[in-house]
C-alpha cells in the first residue's frame, strides 16, 4: 500500500503540476491523466492534484494555458485533425458553426454531405478499426465453435464414464447378493 502525502504543496510541486498539465493540454491529453501522472510522481492522489490545480495553480498560468491550447490547435491543423480528434472533413455542422463562429452556407452543407457519401464506412482509421473488429469477431466465433465441440465431446465422455461406473456398481451389488 502506498502512502499518499497530505502535507503542504511546495513551489517546486506547483511548478511540476503546471508543467505536466500544460504538456498534456499541448499534446491533446486530458487533465485527469496529467493529475494521475503528477500524483504518482509526488505520492499524492490525482484528486489532490486536480484540486490544487483548479483552486490555486491554474490561476497563475492562464497565459500558459492559452498558449498551450494555441499550440495544440496549430499542431492539429498541420496534421488535419480537428480538436475533437476527428479528421477535419468529419466535422459536424454544429461543431463547424461553433468553432468557426461563422454562418454555414448551403454549399458547405452539400460538400460535407457529398464527402460523407464518398466515405460510407467513415474515415480510414474507423475502417481499420472495423476490419480489426471483424477479424477478432471471426476468430472468437471460431474459438467458440471449437469450445462447443470440445464441451459436447466431454459431456459424451462423462455420460459414458457414468454408465460404466453404474454397471460396475451393479456387478458389485450382484456379487455381494450372490454370496
Amino acid at each position: 500500500m502506498t502512502i499518499t502525502r497530505q502535507d503542504a504543496w511546495t513551489q517546486d510541486e506547483d511548478l511540476l503540476l503546471a508543467e505536466v498539465v500544460l504538456r498534456h493540454i499541448r499534446d491533446g491529453g486530458t487533465q485527469l491523466s496529467a493529475f494521475e501522472e503528477v500524483g504518482k510522481a509526488l505520492s499524492r492522489t490525482a484528486a489532490a492534484c486536480g484540486f490544487r490545480w483548479n483552486s490555486y495553480v491554474r490561476k497563475q498560468y492562464q497565459a500558459g494555458i492559452e498558449l498551450a491550447k494555441k499550440q495544440r490547435k496549430e499542431l492539429r491543423q498541420k496534421i488535419g485533425i480537428h480538436s475533437s480528434g476527428l479528421p477535419q472533413h468529419a466535422l459536424t455542422i454544429e461543431e463547424k458553426t461553433s468553432s468557426d463562429q461563422a454562418e454555414l452556407t448551403l454549399r458547405e452543407v452539400i460538400q460535407f454531405l457529398e464527402q460523407l457519401e464518398k466515405e460510407p464506412a467513415g474515415p480510414a482509421y474507423l475502417r481499420e478499426e472495423l476490419a480489426d473488429a471483424k477479424h477478432q469477431l471471426k476468430s472468437l466465433t471460431e474459438e467458440n465453435e471449437h469450445l462447443k465441440r470440445q464441451l459436447k465431446m466431454t459431456e459424451e465422455d462423462y455420460r459414458a464414464l457414468i454408465g460404466i461406473v453404474e454397471r460396475v456398481k451393479q456387478n458389485i451389488s450382484l456379487k455381494e447378493y450372490a454370496k
